[in-house]
């Protein structure tokens, strides 16, 4: 098949773009500089320099694609967050996700996936839920859901199977904000806040991109759950994680003080639970986690950077 990748040169499009080329897919990545376009290259694919906002020059390399998938994001990485950081990621989210969206359907395209996340319907007293749960907008969450709104309405209008995949909260080792969080750890400069009771629904990097992979190859219409099997408290991961890569045990810092040092967003993501399954898909479709916990999953981040020495 040929398939187009948004995104191709992120932590998660690269990964995308490699498995689909080894299985023998013809795999186009978007790529904005000429490191982009290596990257691409390493990978497998063919790089494409078309703008995500150009849908002319979009549209001419997505043009024969059996598959679309817009997996392109800019989430900023910084300790205090506020909404206006947000501002190119939403642009992405709903500008980008219609051209990408009109592109696929103009192109003939007969799968179009789109990357979301699973806290987009988070209930906000912390129980569990899943794909059929109402969606929870906030200010930094409702261009996703607006995402997702786009692509699954023009699956319906154009015949294309529309999957929508969200995400938990994506780790791996060359993941920025797992590697701030282990350079935080290891200065002792990344607390649990609060009682550290909140659950948190993972995925390794990896394995959010074979998910991708499978929604490529398979029809999977509608919205999806791509978490592992076990959520985890807040402070038992970073206790765990902590361990594992020869730090302190974090400090424990109440809301107040973390909300005053950090900002409200990062202390409520933090504390906030994530209490969600990946069971439909897992029941769908040949998905399943190669690590199945966070225990695994860190234990691989360790050995990747052991090998590379940033530990």
């Amino acid at each position: 098949m040929k398939i187009y990748v948004t995104g191709a040169t992120g932590v998660l499009g690269k990964r995308i773009v490699k498995e689909l080329s080894g299985l023998g897919h013809a795999v186009t990545g978007m790529a904005r500089s000429a490191k982009g376009e290596e990257t691409v290259r390493s990978m497998g694919g063919a790089p494409s320099r078309a703008d995500l906002f150009d849908k002319d020059a979009l549209l001419k390399d997505v043009e024969g694609s059996d598959v679309v998938i817009h997996a392109a994001t800019s989430i900023p990485v910084k300790k205090r967050l506020k909404p206006e950081d947000f501002r190119l990621n939403d642009r992405i989210r709903r500008e980008g996700t219609r051209i990408v969206a009109e592109c696929a359907a103009e192109a003939g395209a007969r799968r179009l996936v789109f990357q979301d996340v699973v806290w987009v319907a988070r209930p906000e007293d912390g129980s569990f839920y899943d794909e059929s749960s109402p969606v929870v907008p906030t200010p930094t969450l409702q261009s996703g859901i607006d995402g997702e709104k786009i692509v699954l309405e023009a699956g319906g209008k154009r015949g294309m199977v529309a999957t929508v995949l969200r995400c938990g909260f994506f780790y791996g080792s060359d993941t920025a904000h797992t590697r701030q969080m282990g350079a935080g750890l290891k200065k002792r400069a990344f607390p649990i806040i609060g009682d550290g009771e909140a659950l948190w629904s993972l995925i390794h990097i990896d394995d959010a991109a074979s998910a991708f992979v499978t929604a490529a190859l398979e029809d999977l219409p509608g919205i999806w759950h791509v978490v592992d099997d076990r959520p985890v408290r807040t402070g038992d991961f970073l206790n765990y994680f902590a361990g594992r890569i020869g730090a302190p045990q974090p400090y424990r810092f109440p809301v107040w003080l973390a909300r005053f040092l950090a900002g409200s967003y990062s202390v409520g993501f933090f504390t906030a639970s994530n209490n969600t399954s990946a069971g439909k898909l897992k029941s769908a479709s040949g998905w399943s986690p190669k690590y199945p916990t966070y225990r695994e999953g860190i234990q691989q981040v360790v050995r990747d950077w052991k090998a590379e020495g940033f530990i």
